[in-house]
């Protein structure tokens, strides 16, 4: 279970496997032992209904808003500079920068050309409804454009809070390896989008393109996966028109 925020408790599971157990009993036997302790499930309804207002706010002005989430360094405020700079020339941008500390990332970005407000969680390890309730009331995005929420690099909490998003975005980096969607399969299967980054490292790191985009359809068989390296420029055309798309259909309702 998470320290500062309760979450886990969803139907978390401990399992004991594998192993002998030489404890003390009057019955002998030798086989292994498993046994699977299952937690009380926590419910995020008041996390849920801010969501659902925040949802409705953002329709109502036509705005687009995506969670973009990641494992620190996977890439996610070096693909949203980019985004800014180039698909900030159709659609305006602005962005709600999550981090435990420091304004770094909301700097990156302002710098880029967009405008931003931090979040610093402390020792919070996710972004909730709430907080992003605040940040729009501070952000104030223009209607019709396009809000992006860069979560706190974490792939466990931020799969189980609702912010009020369109679609969560996934940006996972080769160099972390193929094995990501099994090993946090609630964020994996939470994807709108799963974006593949980095990839003009994979010459030079163990990863198995074919591999990472088969475990992610195992989890979420009709996610899109978007191969990108946001430093060299390759599959952001790709991005760039799959955010268009779902611009036009918040538009359209």
């Amino acid at each position: 279970m998470c320290a500062t925020c309760g979450c886990g408790q969803d139907g978390a599971v401990i399992t004991l496997a594998g192993h002998d157990h030489p404890h003390d009993h009057e019955h002998s036997h030798d086989h292994q032992h498993t046994e699977t302790v299952s937690l009380e499930q926590k419910v995020l309804a008041k996390n849920d209904l801010i969501a659902e207002e925040n949802r409705q706010w953002l329709a109502a002005h036509g705005i687009l808003a995506l969670n973009i989430t990641s494992s620190p360094g996977a890439g996610k405020t070096t693909l949203l500079e980019r985004t800014i700079r180039e698909l900030g020339v159709t659609h305006p941008v602005t962005v709600i920068e999550g981090d435990q500390e420091t304004l770094l990332d909301a700097d990156r970005i302002r710098a880029a050309g967009a405008r931003a407000v931090q979040i610093n969680t402390g020792a919070g390890c996710h972004l909730d409804a709430a907080m992003i309730r605040r940040a729009l009331e501070s952000l104030d995005p223009d209607p019709h454009s396009v809000l992006f929420i860069e979560n706190v690099g974490n792939l466990v909490c931020p799969a189980l809070f609702d912010l009020g998003e369109h679609s969560k975005v996934v940006v996972v980096s080769v160099t972390e390896g193929a094995d990501k969607p099994l090993k946090y399969p609630h964020m994996f299967a939470a994807a709108g989008l799963v974006i593949l980054n980095k990839i003009d490292l994979i010459p030079y790191v163990d990863f198995d393109l074919e591999t990472c985009c088969r475990h992610a359809r195992s989890v979420n068989p009709g996610v899109t996966i978007l191969p990108t390296s946001a430093t060299r420029g390759d599959g952001l055309d790709t991005w760039y028109a799959w955010v268009d798309a779902h611009v036009n259909d918040t538009l359209s309702h």
